[in-house]
């Protein structure tokens, strides 16, 4: 499975040349309400196998969580499930707030 540092994600998301990805939050509500990735959509990882079905295995998918270990373990389910473009965020939202948007909210 690929691996994307924020920075690269951030270059990525800047590039009006390439096709955006899917951002795919699997963190809990709670979270995402607190602090997340501007256009990602959220698909909390409690209800990920009754959901997952609706997402295009054909799309370019960046999987984040808080720390990158849940979004691991959901990207890795969604290669199983025949997803092919499947990339987690290293270290997730906490490593984004750190790295490339210093204002977002930590917790």
């Amino acid at each position: 499975m690929r691996q994307l540092p924020p920075a690269e994600l951030k270059a990525w998301l800047d590039d009006p040349q390439r096709e955006k990805p899917l951002l795919l939050d699997v963190r809990e509500t709670w979270e995402f309400e607190r602090c997340h990735i501007d256009g990602a959509k959220l698909m909390p990882m409690s209800q990920f196998q009754s959901t997952f079905a609706e997402l295009d295995p054909d799309q370019e998918t960046v999987v984040i969580c808080h720390h990158g270990v849940r979004s691991f373990h959901v990207a890795r389910f969604l290669e199983h499930n025949g997803f092919e473009k499947v990339i987690n965020l290293t270290g997730g939202v906490d490593a984004w707030a750190k790295e490339v948007d210093r204002q977002m909210p930590t917790y």
